[in-house]
């Protein structure tokens, strides 16, 4: 009788438990990655949990664990999306000293990276504007932070030009900035819409032309 209710007791403790938190061997930016491609292919509100964790190869209460839920893996993916294509070229252009060089090599450079094979094709910042509706509030409200953000990075570099003395002081810095960066979206969607990379570049030549003639 002993033997058998130790045997009894000792029986539940046998029983795996499911498995919660992060997966052994997690990479955090590689389940990032392929949960971009799932909401790059399939927008952020028909991406369903199971189709996100088929593709970053977790479980269901592995994401919650690791990301918190999907709207917070989606700003996540985007911001990890936006730090690995596009922090190098906001850089680059903030470095160059001449502002129209500096302009004119950031949208070459979005060009590119508009269409790159490595990339999602057009930057997911400025469609997920158009793919997330209102009522998914959180995710909506950081995306437009986001672009908020873009036309704030082109009036700082503006804002430089004119204090170097390269631009005008009689510049319009707030509505140059936001055409830039209604060109720059300009550009995503085309690029979404299959525009080749040389087009692209024509288009980002004719972008310094925007700016007003040097100071002299």
């Amino acid at each position: 009788m002993t033997s058998s209710m130790n045997e009894s007791s000792a029986a539940p403790s046998t029983i795996p438990r499911p498995i919660k938190g992060r997966p052994r061997g997690f990479d955090r930016d590689e389940a990032l990655a392929q949960a971009l491609d799932v909401f790059w292919q399939r927008g952020y509100e028909p991406a369903s949990v199971v189709e996100l964790c088929t593709a970053m190869g977790i479980n269901p209460p592995s994401l919650y664990a690791a990301f918190g839920n999907k709207a917070k893996l989606f700003l996540e993916a985007v911001n990890f999306y936006d730090r690995k294509y596009w922090d190098a070229a906001r850089v680059a252009m903030g470095q160059e000293p001449d502002v129209y060089r500096g302009i004119e090599a950031f949208f070459k450079e979005a060009a590119a990276i508009l269409v790159s094979p490595l990339a999602p094709c057009g930057c997911l910042v400025v469609l997920a504007a158009i793919n997330v509706s209102p009522n998914s509030t959180e995710v909506y409200e950081a995306i437009r932070s986001m672009r908020r953000a873009g036309k704030t990075f082109f009036a700082q570099r503006l804002r430089r030009g004119v204090e170097d003395g390269q631009l005008p002081r009689s510049t319009d810095i707030d509505s140059l900035a936001s055409t830039l960066k209604a060109m720059l979206e300009g550009m995503s969607i085309q690029a979404r819409d299959g525009l080749a990379q040389a087009e692209l570049a024509g288009i980002a030549a004719n972008v310094v032309k925007l700016l007003p003639a040097q100071s002299t």
